[in-house]
């Protein structure tokens, strides 16, 4: 576990050991390709255990993921001394490597944070500087949003270094795009 100091807030954060799925292969020549393309970016998935969360993360392998990229799955938690805790989020962010690995052939690294998701997700959208940020929304109105607070509008007033994109829940709950 490190703790990150920027300014004066700190956050903490554990690294979460994936299984390599990716055959090591020299790279392609692709005249064609640009450079960012061949040489990837980086797309940060906000998740956690909801079905809103999955929709957002298979939006992210369909709509945007290329080849070369890299996923960065971050789950903000309340304390990452918690193995409890812990492992239920190594499970979660394991299957989701092999899922974006086997649908989109993409490499996955995930984060497990300590903190507030919508600080917590802004600043490490801040130390990457991702293509963009995704995450899922419970699909609650207006008016509950404004009163119970979002993460997600927080992350879209807050997060100044890359785009964010909501993608809205779907209303068959635990189905997902695939």
């Amino acid at each position: 576990m490190e703790t990150v100091m920027e300014d004066v807030e700190e956050y903490s954060w554990r690294e979460v050991k994936l299984p390599s799925l990716i055959p090591v292969v020299p790279e392609p020549e692709l005249e064609r390709e640009t450079g960012e393309r061949r040489r990837g970016r980086d797309i940060l998935v906000a998740v956690d255990h909801g079905p809103n969360s999955k929709h957002a993360f298979d939006w992210a392998l369909i709509h945007l993921c290329r080849l070369a990229d890299t996923l960065h799955l971050v789950h903000a938690v309340s304390s990452v001394k918690n193995e409890i805790v812990y492992e239920a989020s190594q499970r979660l962010m394991e299957k989701l490597a092999v899922e974006a690995f086997e649908v989109a052939l993409v490499k996955s690294v995930a984060r497990i944070v300590e903190g507030d998701p919508g600080k917590v997700l802004c600043k490490e959208a801040e130390r990457l500087k991702p293509a963009a940020l995704v995450m899922g929304t419970r699909g609650r109105s207006l008016l509950q949003s404004v009163i119970q607070g979002s993460v997600g509008e927080y992350c879209f007033h807050n997060c100044k270094s890359a785009p964010v994109i909501i993608v809205p829940g779907k209303e068959d709950g635990d189905q997902s795009v695939l």
